[in-house]
Formats: structure tokens, C-alpha cells, sequence
């Protein structure tokens, strides 16, 4: 089945039928769906397309890897699409600069969605992606559109206000990228590359067989598993964004007439896998392949996909090992992550603090673990319940002991700025645990059954609105106990368990959620504003209508002396709040 064939049967599920009117909407839909694997209510969410809609088909901000998604698609049956298209991009690009005067005359979705994009680039982290999708072919006129466009957006990058990139996305690569996005379930990528006569050496060093190739750049963009991160699990970090000082050299390089160097100006890049195959036919296939140093590179490469694409004499050295070795490839991926300079909050998986913490946690539980690293694999023989990951764990820390769930998205604030504040605290491993368990029980609530009852809007906020809701939970322990000061999670998790309490607690968490969202939003249309979740979840005023929400539930609630009484816990297991932003 073709990849249209297939997006023409899909659509006609009740979820597109129903929530879209027309193929063109189901359409971008489905790639959310598909591709960048969106739940259902985001899905929806995203979708700006209409009557004034400025050619923006949908908005996706992506909290986890700081970018931002301005998509407009055409789903077209015929061979080809024209340059229309691309030009109504440049008109989207340019107006961009002024996001004031182009929400003035956007219709009402759109204009909440940029008013979130403009909160976003207030923070000077996110870059901004402008996405085509069709399911045809561009014609040859629409590529030369395509190839200026990519040159004017990276002429104007040093006076630009933002970072931009645009990306072409057409029927083949519709068809590579959702396959790409099946492939995340499956950590094992498999990839056969052909290779040029004269231009690679097979050679054994330490009993290690080893591969050197000239590859070409556009050859790299055909590697799996670049945009979804799975071709680096065994990389220290994950891609740092087009807006890194590094990545911008490289990008300027390949947009440069000197595109033909780059080969000497790369210091080059190098994988690993399982097994490695020489074939017959002058291709190499690679089984269990991973990059362990490069992620920085082939992400830009990849940003730059339509220029490379017509760079036939530009080449980056590849350096592949046959290391079916897990501790080995370790070593490897260490050691060769050393050349680039490396931010801050990179480096906290060996901060000293953290490796007290990592040390203690999996002495309490032997049947945990505690990953440092992002992209760490977990040991098989650890329980997943019992795992701990320091990036969500700051987070959670951030939301429960410094009472900021509206700053806990912010991984870059939490783990530079507020980094050295809030892990001056020595944290038990029954506390971190707690903390954990209480995260993991919100999280597998958080599907479309919706069994919380969670407001719609709510639901579309995975990256924010978790993280109220464990302060909520934590609000919940310290007003039935009239504190102001922070409960320990681990006594609450005792105290609920003891009382059989725990859903029943995260159930009156998400209905004080629910009243605090939609009291701020009746107050908006009271006072004739417009009212914008994502910027209200951001802002210290949802602290103060959860607070009261979980206030008014006290005194309004019939069981309240009865769930008070369950939650009774003494003064010593109540802490300071972390000061870190006030």
C-alpha cells in the first residue's frame, strides 16, 4: 500500500470524520497523529486551519526539544505541487516579525496559538521550524522556490530576531518519516548504505572490525532515526537545536560556496553497531547502528536537507566499529563526546551531588535505578516503577519542594539557573522515590479515557499540566495540616497507602485543576480578555487558583474532616520551601 493509499484509509476513521471537515485537515491531522505522535486532544489542539488562518495549517510546540512547528499542508493525489505553496511560507516567514500585527488579523485559534509562540521565544531557546507536508512531488519551479528560500532564511539568520529553519517535506518523505516514527518503538535500526568506489577503507584494528567512509552529505539525511533520536541512544546528549554556536557554523558552511570543504572542516563522526555486513553489491548493512558522536552535525544536515540534496561533491567522514559490547560502546560514546563545548546542564549527570544522590537511591532500592544520563538504557533486571531519570526528577523537584510547577517545563532554567539552589538540599531516596511514584500515577492517568475528568484543554498541556497536578497533590497534604511549608512526599505516600487514598487523591487533585483553569477562564471573559491556557499554566497566577481551589474544597467537601483526619501528619515532616526564582 502506498503511503497516500494508506493516509486515504486512515482518514476515514470516526476520530478524523468527526473532529475535522475536510481531507486537507484530516490530512495534517494524521501526520501529527503519525509522525510527530501526538495524543488525540493535542492532535486537535494543533489544528489553526480556516478562515483567516495566515497559510498556518497547525501549531505545535515541541517543550522537550525547545521548537517550535508552523506546518502548512497540501494533500494532493496529483504528481506534483507548485511553487504556491512555497511562497505562501515566505509570506508566513516574513510575517512572523511582527507577531502582534499578524494575531490582530488571525482568526481565533491561531491567535492563541501565536500568543503561545511568542511566550515561547521570549525565553531565547526556542528555534522556530517552518514545515510544507504535501503528498505529491515538487515540481522542479517549487524546488528552485524551495532551495531560495532555504538561502534567504539563512542570508538574513545574524539579523534575524529568531531561529528559523524551513523544511520541505514531500510524499517520499511523508512515507520515510512515518516509518521513521514506527521505528521508535524498536531500538534496534537496521540501515544498508552504499558505498563509493575509492572512498572507504574495511580494515581490522584490535580485533574490532572497522569501516572508514567518505559519506556523502546527502546520503546522511537518509539515515534513520535522526529526527526522533533513536539513532542516538548510546550519545551522551540529545540534538542541542539549530541555535547552538557549533551547529550554526555548520549549517553557514554547507549554505556557503566553500560546501565542497566540508569534509576537511568536520573533524567527522562516528557510529557503532551490532554487526556489520560488506555486501556483494558495494553496499555495507548495519545492524544495531548508533551514533555515539555527531548527533550535533547530522541534525543540522538533516535542517539542511533540500540544499544537501543537490551537493553532490560534499562529503563527512564516518568512522563505524562493529562494538556489540554494551560497556565498550559506552566507553566509546564517552570518549569521543569530548571536542565540542558542552553546556552546563549536560554535565550534571556527574555533578557530585547527583552521584551522592544516584548512590544512595539505588542502595535503599536495590531494585531501582537511577539514570543520569539522557537516553540511558535501563538494566534489564531493574523494575521500570522503581526507576528514577534526573531530568524529570528536577522537574518534580521544582514543582514540589520549590512549589513552581509553572517554571518545572523549563529543563534549561532547572538545570543551569535554579540547578545549584535546588540540589543544595539532600533529598532522601524515600522522598525521591515518593516523588516518582506520585509523577508515574499522574502520568497513567493522562490518556484520551480521561479518568481523571481532566478539562479538554488540560489534556493538551502534557509538558505544563502534569506538574500542577503533583502540586496539587502536595497542596492537598499541606492545607489539610493548615502548613504553608512543603510535606515530605515520602510521609504523604505512607499516609495515603495506610489510608487506601492514593487515587482518590490525585481525583481531587485534577478537579482542583479543573475549578482553577475554568474560574481564571470565566474571569478572562468577565473582564471582555481572551483567554490563553499555555500562558496562564506559565504564570505564578495558576498557583493561586489551585491554592484556592484546594482551599475551597476543604470547606465545601462533606468528607473533609474524614479525609483530614487520614491525611493527619506531624510538623516535623513539613519542610522550607527551596527558594530559587523569587
Amino acid at each position: 500500500m502506498s503511503i497516500i493509499d494508506k493516509i486515504q484509509k486512515e482518514i476515514k476513521q470516526d476520530f478524523y470524520q468527526t473532529n475535522f471537515p475536510n481531507d486537507g485537515q484530516r490530512f495534517v491531522a494524521w501526520y501529527l497523529r503519525n509522525v510527530f505522535l501526538l495524543d488525540k486532544n493535542s492532535t486537535k489542539d494543533a489544528i489553526t486551519d480556516g478562515p483567516k488562518d495566515k497559510q498556518i495549517d497547525a501549531v505545535y510546540i515541541d517543550e522537550d526539544n525547545q521548537k517550535i512547528y508552523i506546518i502548512q499542508s497540501k494533500f494532493y493525489t496529483g504528481p506534483t505541487v507548485g511553487s504556491e505553496p512555497v511562497r505562501e511560507m515566505q509570506s508566513v516567514w516574513l510575517q512572523l516579525s511582527d507577531l502582534k500585527n499578524m494575531q490582530a488579523n488571525a482568526n481565533g485559534k491561531l491567535k492563541i496559538k501565536l500568543a503561545e509562540i511568542a511566550n515561547a521565544l521570549e525565553e531565547d531557546s526556542y528555534s522556530v521550524c517552518l514545515m510544507l507536508i504535501t503528498t505529491s512531488s515538487f515540481s522542479d519551479e517549487a524546488q528552485k522556490d524551495i532551495a531560495f528560500l532555504h538561502k534567504e532564511i539563512s542570508d538574513k539568520e545574524d539579523d534575524s530576531k529568531y531561529d528559523f529553519e524551513f523544511v520541505a517535506v514531500d510524499g517520499e518523505d511523508v512515507a520515510e518519516n512515518y516509518s521513521r516514527a514506527v521505528e521508535q518503538s524498536n531500538p534496534i535500526l537496521s540501515y544498508t548504505m552504499p558505498l563509493q568506489q575509492g572512498k572507504y577503507m574495511y580494515t581490522e584494528i584490535g580485533a574490532t572490525s572497522v569501516l572508514i567512509v567518505a559519506v556523502p552529505l546527502r546520503e546522511c539525511i537518509k539515515l534513520p532515526g535522526i529526527k526522533d533520536g533513536s539513532l542516538f541512544q548510546k550519545n551522551v546528549r540529545q540534538s542541542l537545536g539549530i541555535t547552538n554556536s557549533v551547529n550554526k557554523k555548520i549549517k553557514k558552511t554547507i549554505y556557503s560556496e566553500k560546501c565542497n570543504e566540508f569534509f576537511f572542516f568536520h573533524n567527522g563522526i562516528t557510529a557503532i553497531c551490532n554487526k556489520m555486513d560488506m555486501l556483494d553489491d558495494g553496499t555495507v548493512k548495519f545492524i544495531g547502528l548508533n551514533v555515539v558522536n555527531g548527533c550535533q552535525s547530522l541534525n543540522t544536515i538533516l535542517s539542511c536537507s533540500e540544499k544537501v540534496k543537490n551537493e553532490p561533491d560534499s562529503y563527512v567522514l564516518f568512522r563505524f566499529y562493529e562494538i556489540p559490547q554494551r560497556d565498550r560502546a559506552d566507553s566509546i560514546s564517552i570518549n569521543t563526546n569530548t571536542q565540542s563545548a558542552v553546556k552546563a546542564r549536560d554535565l550534571r549527570s556527574n555533578d557530585k551531588r547527583v552521584l551522592r544522590m544516584k548512590r544512595a537511591y539505588e542502595q535503599r532500592f536495590s531494585e531501582g535505578y537511577f539514570a543520569t544520563k539522557r537516553g540511558e538504557s535501563i538494566p534489564a533486571d531493574k523494575k521500570r516503577d522503581f526507576t528514577v531519570e534526573l531530568a524529570y526528577l528536577g522537574k518534580q523537584l521544582t514543582a514540589w519542594y520549590m512549589q513552581r510547577p509553572n517554571l518545572s517545563y523549563g529543563e534549561t532554567k532547572i538545570f543551569d539557573k535554579y540547578f545549584n539552589t535546588l540540589f543544595k538540599v539532600e533529598y532522601s531516596p524515600e522522598d525521591i522515590f515518593a516523588l516518582n511514584f506520585w509523577m508515574n500515577k499522574i502520568m497513567e492517568a493522562w490518556k484520551e479515557e480521561n479518568p481523571l475528568g481532566l478539562n479538554d484543554v488540560i489534556l493538551t498541556m502534557k509538558a505544563y499540566a502534569p506538574y500542577h497536578l503533583l502540586f496539587a497533590v502536595s497542596m492537598i497534604f499541606a492545607k489539610s495540616n493548615n502548613q504553608s511549608s512543603v510535606p515530605s512526599p515520602a510521609e504523604t505516600l505512607t499516609l495515603a497507602q495506610k489510608a487506601d487514598k492514593v487515587d482518590e487523591i490525585i481525583q481531587l487533585a485534577a478537579a482542583c485543576l479543573n475549578i482553577a483553569i475554568d474560574s481564571e477562564e470565566q474571569a478572562s471573559i468577565n473582564n471582555s480578555k481572551t483567554f490563553i491556557p499555555q500562558n496562564w499554566i506559565k504564570n505564578k497566577s495558576s498557583l493561586n487558583a489551585i491554592n484556592f481551589a484546594v482551599l475551597n474544597m476543604f470547606n465545601f467537601n462533606p468528607n473533609s474532616k474524614m479525609l483530614k483526619a487520614a491525611l493527619k501528619m506531624a510538623p516535623d515532616k513539613f519542610s522550607y520551601r527551596v527558594q530559587a526564582d523569587d
